[in-house]
């Protein structure tokens, strides 16, 4: 049984009222997008940090009603730093729209003019396995500015977006250059 109103493409459905003469609500080109979808690890470890909040709002509950309340507030503050930890971790990535790309990271957020942009490439060089220390061989989409200076890494393909997904890898690389193109 097909489930159109949980898809958020349900316009572009074949049997749908408004088949193909509707645009999806994200492809507004002043609205700022991700080329593509959060990969398995970036989800699957925001999902482990909201499981660890779960429990911490849990135990600051018991604590609350075994009779330490500022021990619950403590509690309560750390589950929401951990919340906020898990949705920075899932909005990491790199964000398009007609003014720039936004390399967005855990801790920090870049942006870069499309006029400050003189190249998009692909280049097969080492790279961070999962943000991690350990270096392998592997893709990055790197960024080169008018300005010179080493080229931005924007993203990899051992990264939490890409690992064991070559084929998203190669799509998300095809849309940044696409993108690029179009509003330089």
């Amino acid at each position: 049984m097909p489930l159109p109103f949980l898809t958020a493409d349900r316009a572009l459905d074949e049997d749908g009222p408004a088949a193909g003469d509707a645009s999806l609500p994200y492809e507004d080109p002043s609205r700022r997008r991700r080329p593509y979808r959060p990969g398995p690890w970036r989800i699957g470890g925001g999902a482990l940090l909201l499981l660890l909040a779960s429990y911490v709002l849990f135990s600051a509950m018991i604590i609350a009603l075994a009779g330490s309340v500022p021990a619950a507030g403590i509690c309560v503050g750390g589950a929401a730093l951990v919340i906020l930890c898990a949705v920075r971790l899932v909005r990491a990535g790199v964000w398009i729209d007609e003014n720039g790309l936004r390399l967005t990271g855990l801790f920090s957020a870049t942006t870069v003019r499309w006029s400050e942009v003189a190249a998009i490439r692909t280049a097969q060089q080492p790279v961070r396995w999962l943000g991690l220390p350990r270096s392998v061989q592997g893709q990055a989409v790197l960024i080169e500015l008018a300005g010179g200076g080493a080229p931005r890494v924007a993203f990899t393909d051992h990264g939490a977006d890409f690992l064991g997904r070559p084929e998203a890898f190669a799509m998300a690389a095809d849309a940044i250059e696409g993108r690029a193109a179009q509003y330089r």
